[in-house]
């Protein structure tokens, strides 16, 4: 593990092997790290095909510097862009999951020369307003205007700290309110059990992305983790898909 110091004075915890051809960039969900199963089979995946690979930590993540509650989607987006341009070279692979879905397609609009494809895993677009405050009741929206943080139960551990500020920068950043161009293939990847991203979330993610080779693919049984076998592999199938397109 290394550290990048971003310009916006962010310690990120990096982790990054060498190889040839396009490389992949591996974009977490909300309140995960690399450490993660989607993270390390890709990792050792990329090693294996010696191509290039990155995983990083967002801020307030894992072993990256700061307070979870004291980030944001901008700032976890500038994260990304940061890690992207000081660390890797040449045309890239985004691969988002969840929350590093929408990351990912907030790179290919702020980066679009350095990104050569998308594969999202469950990818969640503007979840913080259509799933957070879109689900407050009147009561609880009030508490987080008022005290600044509410705590959401969460099915993967302690409770989400949801603050004001996520919410707030959130609209800022919504992907699903304008169009949304993208000339690169893209493979949307989605399980037909998730819980906590919708099967209709992802269609209307396919529905809206404008572009020439746009792909949905569901994978019936699979949940919000997509980190069985059959999931894994969906992934790598998707990104060497890309790969052939791109290098071809």
């Amino acid at each position: 593990m290394k550290f990048l110091q971003t310009e916006y004075g962010r310690r990120i915890a990096v982790s990054q092997s060498d190889g040839n051809g396009p490389g992949i960039v591996f974009l977490g969900g909300f309140m995960s790290d690399m450490t993660g199963t989607k993270s390390l089979n890709l990792a050792a995946w990329c090693e294996e095909q010696k191509r290039p690979f990155l995983s990083f930590d967002y801020s307030g993540h894992g072993a990256s510097s700061g307070s979870f509650t004291d980030g944001c989607i901008g700032d976890w987006a500038e994260d990304a862009k940061s890690a992207i341009a000081d660390l890797t070279e040449g045309p890239q692979i985004l691969v988002g999951s969840s929350m590093g879905g929408w990351i990912a397609l907030l790179m290919a609009q702020r980066i679009p020369e350095r990104i050569a494809g998308l594969v999202t895993i469950a990818a969640a677009p503007d979840f913080t307003e259509d799933g957070f405050w879109k689900n407050f009741n009147e009561e609880t929206r009030k508490h987080l205007v008022d005290e600044g943080v509410v705590n959401v139960p969460s099915d993967y551990g302690d409770p989400y700290p949801i603050t004001k500020r996520l919410i707030e920068d959130g609209r800022v950043h919504l992907v699903l309110r304008k169009p949304l161009k993208l000339p690169i293939p893209v493979r949307l990847l989605q399980g037909s059990h998730d819980e906590d991203v919708s099967v209709e979330t992802a269609n209307k993610l396919f529905q809206h992305i404008e572009g020439s080779d746009v792909q949905l693919t569901l994978l019936k049984g699979a949940d919000h983790r997509f980190s069985t076998p059959d999931a894994l592999a969906l992934v790598r199938t998707s990104i060497s898909d890309l790969m052939r397109i791109i290098e071809n």
